[in-house]
């Protein structure tokens, strides 16, 4: 009688394996974030070893250059106002999915992620085109509806799957005690898809204030954060500035989506634990 095989992944070794390759795998995605914050504190132009001292120069230069806040301040305009469109299109396009029969939804569905295989300099040349031959002017506007169209995709992809674990006779039985159906989404429906609702938001602001390709080609004299980063990386004297800001917004990104994520959870608990004392019928 043949032994039983034994699953590689639980084994001690497997595991010691498993260890090691995710070491590496944090050390790798990690380890640069963690230079950029130690450079940001070097008193050099240049991020190279060795290092020369320790200095906060550079977050004094940035906190004196009103260009440099000018466009962070842009950015997070530009990525509220995306995002906040992205999850309301985001909401309506899973609802649909999830709660209608309509004809062609696996067709619709491919079309709504289709930006996320489409190359985002195909889509950028596309959005530049079609900008051009609908006479908008370049700006932040276009920004925002390019940001709106990259962000969908990711909205859905969060929302569709919270959708589909909410019990529908909830909103059944919401439905057939009076309410009507916006009254519905406010008192049942909304609050159960919340934590998804601000997880797809951070997650649509993240995305848009980072974005470089396509708010490349449809900017025109508006200057995102991302842009001004690019076009400063040629000047050494402004580059510690622009590591600064760049460790600035990673901590920022950091704290928000681990805030997020804590809510989200905490948020999650205290659905079950109602869930579960609710008296069985």
């Amino acid at each position: 009688m043949a032994a039983p095989l034994m699953d590689i992944a639980v084994s001690r070794n497997g595991r010691r394996v498993l260890n090691v390759w995710f070491g590496i795998l944090v050390v790798f995605l990690y380890a640069p974030l963690g230079l950029l914050l130690m450079f940001s504190f070097n008193d050099n132009n240049l991020p190279v070893f060795p290092l020369r001292g320790f200095t906060t120069d550079a977050y004094e230069a940035f906190a004196a250059n009103a260009e440099l806040r000018a466009s962070v301040v842009t950015s997070a305009k530009v990525a509220a106002v995306s995002s906040a469109l992205a999850v309301l299109l985001g909401l309506l396009a899973a609802i649909v999915l999830v709660r209608r029969h309509v004809f062609g939804k696996s067709v619709a569905s491919a079309l709504l992620l289709s930006p996320l295989i489409v190359p985002y300099i195909a889509l950028a040349i596309g959005l530049l085109v079609f900008f051009n031959e609908a006479s908008v002017s370049p700006g932040l506007a276009t920004i925002v509806m390019g940001h709106v169209v990259l962000s969908i995709p990711y909205t859905i992809l969060i929302l569709v799957p919270r959708l589909a674990r909410l019990d529908v006779r909830l909103e059944e039985a919401s439905r057939d005690l009076g309410a009507g159906v916006f009254q519905t989404f406010r008192l049942i429906t909304f609050p159960l898809i919340l934590p998804a609702l601000v997880s797809a938001y951070l997650v649509a602001f993240v995305l848009s204030f980072d974005e470089i390709v396509v708010a490349s080609f449809i900017a025109g004299d508006a200057t995102t954060f991302p842009l001004y980063l690019f076009s400063q990386l040629r000047f050494p004297t402004l580059l510690p500035q622009v590591i600064a800001v760049a460790c600035i917004v990673m901590a920022a990104s950091v704290l928000i989506l681990v805030g997020a994520e804590i809510a989200r959870r905490v948020a999650e608990r205290r659905l079950l634990g109602e869930q579960a004392a609710e008296p069985v019928p």
